[in-house]
């Protein structure tokens, strides 16, 4: 079933994330996202995700890259957006718009671990910018490549 493009905004959830991209000396730092039970779905992503409903996006921004990295950062400027929709979202079947904001980041402390546990991310390595891993990585690395001038 094909989702009209006209719902008006009661009609359909979103879910806004944030995320960080950070690039030190030609490489990158990425997330692995474990699927969370659905190991098709692994995969490198940015350190980020959703935000939760007190937070400004800037606050979640930093609470994510913290629990997923290890890292405290502090965010530079906004690099761009990213929106998409799906006609039933796997949480509860309704229309769903995903909006995601990308912001540069600079790291200020910490040191590389992931600190949430039982969370939705198993580890964060620093990948080479120039070759990047033959495992799969989320859409929105590419978009922050793209963003950012690379591939």
């Amino acid at each position: 079933m094909d989702t009209p493009a006209d719902l008006h905004f009661t009609e359909y959830d979103t879910r806004v994330a944030g995320y960080a991209v950070i690039v030190v000396d030609g490489r990158i730092l990425l997330t692995w996202y474990n699927g969370e039970g659905r190991p098709e779905r692994a995969g490198w992503s940015l350190p980020g995700g959703g935000i939760d409903f007190a937070e400004s996006i800037e606050e979640g921004v930093l609470r994510e890259v913290y629990e997923e990295t290890g890292y405290r950062v502090e965010l530079g400027p906004l690099l761009g957006t990213h929106t998409f929709t799906v006609a039933k979202s796997l949480v509860n079947g309704r229309p769903l718009k995903s909006v995601r904001v990308l912001y540069e980041a600079t790291i200020v402390g910490g040191t590389l671990g992931v600190t949430e546990v039982d969370g939705s991310t198993d580890r964060a390595e620093w990948l080479d910018l120039a070759a990047l891993p033959n495992d799969p990585y989320a859409d929105i690395v590419t978009h922050a490549l793209a963003l950012l001038g690379h591939h």
